[in-house]
């Protein structure tokens, strides 16, 4: 038989309770964690998003109470009234915060059963993700979920504040609104008024916060809710939450020192001290030193071997010599066997028209006197695997692999980034034998572990840099047409307007990345502001005054009433958060999250609807058989 809860109300959560409480009556609810039956005597672990207490059910103090603890399981919902008393000291648990006390018990309501679930929330790793999303509220009931969660809130609200605090104010944008197809694909919602026309969930509210700047409110921010059709991965989901932000009148160096403030807010929150100011590389700079444009500073950069190596050394080794030639070094994992060097084979992209030299050994055979130049210029010791990297003569060159003078060509940025991945990917495999991941790691723990009012160093764990000066179109092959590398609003710089027109592949976008430790985590520029400037970018780009307007009609019209110079950011909180809860995937700091193949297991969406639906819609299926 099941208790009602009546007049009882709770008067403290189970792991807020100290040695400082003792001798007081108590009323604790939650879920039992535990049970331990040792005759007279039935200890329950009792657990709410706090923490843990123990309850003690004696029979001779409560036989009532302690008939009920025969007969609760873990999971069953309960409410135990009691006093708080010191344990002897040989009982102390030291694990636990609430290891000196527990409840002596007087009162116990079983508020509700339950069904033997699928694993408990007691158990530290459950290896089966999908059970684990398909019973999502027992899994967010483990107490690394919980934690998470007060990461993630933590963490929100410390961004809040600080925004607030530098000027900014909270103003929502429509979930609900137009399609204009650019980057990833639009999730359409059908309008059930307007027969046979749609509205856009947004990708971001790119377009509404320009607007806010041009209405005057010169500083916006929101969380907002994301929306992108793409293709899933550990860092990415269909619905995502971005910090956004949107200023009147910035500088660059405005926009960065906004960000730095409310993320060393942010990261402060969950123990860890940032320093400030981040450092800033260009786009050409950080392919040079790391082959991607979302550098993990953990690991050593790549180096310019070409130096290293003759040209009759390049053609006997059949290495492109206008191609760059570089060492990437993974530090202490040491000289590999020949077959742990071919299991590493599939981690390097052969379609980018790159080829690698794994083993040193056989290089220095055959030219000790360029192995030992490598050596000299990447800067290794013994224990350090050094791999070399450069361009294929065989792959076959492309018209787009044509070099545009003042940045790099398709191909060189293919052999840099050919090998910033496998420096990647490699160090993501080996990091149980190198520090560079292990020292942020440790940093995490033990910053869960402290108050977070006594933050810890993370300058030798999280790496944050700037990476500016982006190309502003790219080459599209297929339509012979240069194509905005980021959206068409980014201004470009102001020294470059004049080859717009002429010499699209000089011109640099004013817009800036902002990564930390390989992950991408916001991307923002100043904005165009002028009707005329952004003529000449659509006339860049091939778009007509038809097609503009079509597209983005409100937002040109907007444009000519008066627009303040502006410009913002977006940074996902997602990413944020999964950083700091020590986290490698998206889905462990997002509540309801989907699986790889876009499903959500615990409320089966998506699914089919009736027919009455799309009719209203006026909508029909059509299923390719």
């Amino acid at each position: 038989m099941l208790d009602f809860l009546g007049s009882l109300e709770r008067t403290h959560l189970c792991g807020d309770l100290r040695a400082a409480n003792a001798g007081q009556q108590v009323v604790l609810m939650g879920w039992v964690n535990r049970r331990r039956d040792h005759g007279n005597l039935i200890f329950l672990d009792l657990r709410d998003r706090s923490g843990i207490a123990q309850i003690v059910l004696d029979k001779e103090l409560t036989p009532d109470g302690h008939a009920k603890g025969e007969q609760v399981r873990p999971e069953y919902v309960i409410a135990a009234v009691g006093k708080v008393t010191l344990r002897d000291p040989d009982s102390i648990n030291p694990k636990m915060p609430t290891g000196e006390i527990e409840i002596e018990a007087t009162q116990l309501l079983v508020l509700n059963d339950t069904r033997l679930a699928p694993f408990s929330p007691s158990e530290e790793a459950i290896q089966n993700e999908e059970v684990r999303l398909k019973y999502r509220y027992v899994d967010l009931r483990r107490p690394e979920m919980q934690r998470n969660f007060r990461l993630r809130h933590e963490i929100t609200l410390a961004i809040r504040e600080s925004l607030s605090q530098q000027g900014f104010l909270e103003i929502e944008t429509p979930i609900l609104t137009k399609s204009t197809p650019e980057g990833a694909r639009d999730f359409l919602v059908p309008s059930r008024v307007h027969p046979g026309e749609f509205y856009a969930l947004p990708q971001s509210p790119q377009i509404f916060k320009q607007i806010l700047m041009i209405s005057g409110f010169d500083r916006y921010f929101q969380i907002a809710r994301c929306f992108r059709d793409e293709d899933l991965r550990a860092d990415r989901q269909l619905e995502f939450t971005q910090v956004d932000l949107e200023m009147s009148f910035p500088r660059q160096e405005s926009v960065f020192a906004v960000v730095e403030q409310f993320l060393t807010s942010a990261f402060a929150a969950a123990g860890v001290t940032l320093h400030t100011p981040f450092p800033r590389i260009s786009y050409d700079e950080s392919m040079r030193r790391f082959g991607s444009d979302k550098p993990d500073l953990r690991l050593p950069g790549l180096t310019d071997v070409r130096s290293a190596f003759t040209d009759e050394a390049l053609a006997t080794l059949q290495i492109d010599p206008a191609l760059p030639v570089v060492a990437l070094r993974i530090p202490l994992v040491g000289e590999l066997s020949r077959k742990e060097r071919e299991d590493n084979h599939p981690l390097f992209d052969l379609k980018k028209g790159a080829k690698f030299i794994d083993d040193f050994k056989r290089l220095a055979k055959g030219f000790p006197e360029g192995a030992a130049k490598v050596r000299q210029l990447a800067g290794p010791a013994e224990a350090d695997f050094v791999i070399i990297v450069a361009g294929d003569p065989a792959h076959p060159v492309k018209a787009s692999d044509t070099k545009f003078e003042g940045r790099l060509s398709e191909r060189e940025i293919n052999v840099y980034s050919a090998a910033g991945n496998f420096r990647t990917e490699l160090a993501k495999k080996y990091a149980d034998r190198h520090q560079a991941f292990r020292v942020t790691e440790q940093v995490v723990e033990d910053a869960h572990a402290r108050n977070a009012s006594n933050p810890i160093d993370g300058s030798q764990a999280f790496h944050p840099i700037w990476i500016v000066d982006f190309p502003m179109f790219e080459y599209d092959l297929a339509t012979a047409k240069w194509v905005p590398a980021h959206h068409p609003f980014t201004s470009p710089h102001e020294a470059d307007m004049a080859n717009l027109v002429t010499d699209p592949a000089s011109v640099r976008a004013n817009c800036y990345d902002l990564a930390l430790n390989g992950l991408e985590l916001g991307s923002g520029s100043i904005r165009i502001h002028r009707k005329d400037v952004q003529q000449q970018i659509f006339q860049s780009l091939g778009i007509s005054d038809v097609e503009a307007r079509a597209r983005f009609g409100f937002f040109l019209d907007a444009l000519e009433y008066g627009t303040p110079p502006h410009g913002g950011i977006a940074l996902g909180l997602d990413r944020i958060v999964m950083l700091l809860a020590g986290s490698s995937s998206l889905r462990e700091v997002i509540a309801f999250p989907k699986t790889a193949k876009a499903i959500d297991l615990m409320a089966d969406a998506p699914t089919t609807v009736s027919d009455h639906q799309l009719k209203e819609l006026h909508i029909r299926v059509a299923l390719k058989s």
